[in-house]
């Protein structure tokens, strides 16, 4: 297999924190397996002296521009400083925000950074990450009632990481280690409010990730049991079981991003009560 990757520049320029511009660029960057993006962020850029700057830099690695700059003088700027180099750029933003303009019949108010107001949604997100991290492997079991989700899982199946991407959504996220021969808290089968979803991999996938972990202290385990195979089988077998029993929801994360592994628990919150 011939892994050899072309390089290219991918400049994003923000006025914001470009979180949704990083995600785009990625986005299509991945559909390019022989590229591999050489990514320069540009965030908070809201006047031409930090513009100059930035044009600057493209003109000594040239590549693709990506840009969410609302102030219209700011952009025609890009347009025609990249124009210039001889670079491509493109308004990420600017489509969706014309498209929304004329079946709204209303002009936008070219706002930088509208979408971090501290409003209510902000601030239960941040009681949702409060909430989270409380709740993270197993903690507090006593509050489970007031969890949105309880994940569930054996050792290394992404729990608290998807709990914490799960929180930055507003969604308040627990989660359990499921290890055979120790019951799960008795809170968690008397909860009637949490959707509780089991994480799993495929016992491969786990050792693979356990044997690049430092094994510390976890609980229930010793030595080569930890990484070994067939004992992790074992394992995924019982919280299968644990699942049937309960009528739990079960997600293989083997071949899923984090993100791909919350929009599918995401998909079954028509489920919360």
């Amino acid at each position: 297999m011939d892994n050899h990757k072309n390089y290219f520049h991918l400049h994003l320029i923000s006025d914001s924190t470009g979180e949704t511009l990083i995600a785009a660029g990625r986005a299509a960057a991945a559909q390019f397996q022989t590229y591999h993006a050489l990514e320069h962020v540009y965030p908070l850029i809201r006047n031409r002296k930090q513009l100059m700057q930035v044009l600057e830099s493209i003109d000594t690695a040239p590549g693709i521009v990506l840009y969410t700059i609302v102030d219209r003088e700011l952009s025609d700027i890009i347009n025609a400083q990249c124009q210039q180099i001889g670079v491509p750029c493109v308004s990420v933003l600017e489509p969706i925000i014309d498209l929304f303009q004329t079946y709204l019949g209303t002009s936008s108010r070219r706002r930088s950074g509208a979408q971090h107001v501290m409003d209510a949604d902000y601030f239960a997100r941040i009681d949702a990450l409060n909430f989270t991290m409380d709740h993270d492997d197993g903690q507090l079991p006593a509050d489970f009632n007031d969890a949105d989700v309880v994940l569930i899982g054996i050792s290394r199946t992404s729990k608290t990481p998807t709990s914490i991407y799960l929180a930055n959504r507003g969604i308040r996220t627990a989660n359990i280690p499921i290890v055979p021969g120790l019951p799960l808290p008795e809170r968690l089968l008397e909860a009637t409010k949490p959707l509780v979803v089991c994480l799993i991999a495929t016992a491969d996938r786990v050792s693979q990730v356990r044997e690049h972990r430092v094994l510390g202290t976890t609980q229930g385990f010793h030595g080569q049991d930890y990484t070994d195979r067939a004992a992790i089988a074992e394992e995924l077998k019982y919280a299968r079981a644990l699942c049937a029993r309960n009528n739990w929801p079960i997600i293989d994360v083997t071949r899923r991003s984090i993100e791909e592994t919350a929009a599918a628990i995401v998909a079954l919150r028509p489920r919360l009560r």
